[in-house]
């Protein structure tokens, strides 16, 4: 039997297409059995997730966790597979994972404040030092699974190897393809010349990149967060495999350590340099995917194009 849920504001978008419509229809009853299933005792959900709902719950034994039910997006697809991969170490642990419904039983935050209270060059002290700890090299021996907390299987999330994750050449074709139209079908909402440009430098990038490396591409000041176990823990990945420089481009973009032409280029040139990146492919990642990134659904995010034009406009 489904139960009664309240549907974040954040959450509401996603009933304008049939698909979101079918997904929230679906949320009570998969809610149930994930509590039958794990013997979970619910509390409220979080404000502010845009792509899942995600409840503070706690497990038999009183340990609090947190319960994610994924709207299915292909970003997200191996959210799992990139927390089993880390096994805890810089990232929330995985307790356990249902892929059929999407959803994740995660290790809670405690207290949980976001990386983005830290004054923006305290935060990106943490980040110069997590960084390098999610970058685990393509093609690794599977993660251990972990147990989940009803003594059931390991998680269920794939190996760690090159095909558990999708190539960042691959999303990079997709943006590429998608770029145009999405310009087209939004009315043409900033200049062609920050489309041509990202399109140039998506393509140009994508052949010519380094080492293959798990790499996360929301990983912004919002989705760190203080912890006990560790001072700071990732969650929400979206990972993808791809070379280092595109590690850093959430960070760069976003508004949360501050908005303004100088916050992004001091981002990227202080993460570039005490990480040894290259710092011209870091910027063009950072166009490529901010532009992609800036219509969703036909909305438009002005400040994602801020910062596109601040970057090629600028040093």
């Amino acid at each position: 039997m489904g139960v009664e849920l309240e549907i974040p504001e954040q959450l509401g978008w996603v009933r304008r297409a049939p698909a979101g419509r079918a997904w929230l229809a679906a949320l009570p009853q998969r809610l149930a059995s994930c509590v039958d299933r794990w013997g979970l005792r619910l509390g409220p959900a979080y404000d502010g997730g845009m792509a899942a709902l995600t409840l503070r719950t706690e497990l038999p034994d009183g340990v609090p966790a947190v319960l994610k039910l994924q709207y299915p997006d292909p970003e997200s697809a191996h959210e799992a597979a990139a927390l089993a991969a880390w096994a805890g170490e810089g990232a929330v642990r995985l307790l356990a994972h249902e892929p059929a419904w999407r959803a994740l039983l995660v290790e809670r935050c405690v207290p949980g404040t976001p990386l983005h209270h830290l004054p923006p060059r305290e935060a990106l002290g943490v980040a110069v030092d997590l960084l390098p700890r999610l970058w685990l090299p393509a093609g690794g021996p599977p993660p251990a699974g972990l147990p989940s907390p009803a003594g059931q299987s390991p998680a269920g999330a794939p190996p760690a190897g090159s095909g558990s994750f999708t190539p960042l050449a691959e999303e990079a074709a997709g943006w590429v393809e998608r770029l145009p139209g999405n310009w087209e079908r939004a009315g043409r909402p900033y200049e062609r010349r920050l489309l041509d440009a990202a399109v140039d430098l998506l393509t140009g990038l994508t052949p010519t990149q380094g080492g293959q490396v798990l790499v996360n591409q929301d990983l912004h000041a919002g989705n760190v967060l203080r912890a006990t176990r560790e001072p700071w823990l990732l969650i929400d990945p979206k990972p993808l495999l791809g070379e280092r420089e595109f590690g850093v481009v959430p960070l760069v973009r976003g508004a949360e350590l501050g908005h303004s032409a100088a916050a992004v280029r001091y981002r990227l040139d202080r993460l570039t340099a005490e990480l040894g990146l290259d710092r011209d492919r870091a910027r063009g990642w950072t166009v490529g995917q901010t532009l992609a990134w800036s219509i969703v659904e036909g909305q438009v995010f002005p400040e994602q194009v801020e910062v596109v034009r601040w970057l090629l406009d600028g040093p």
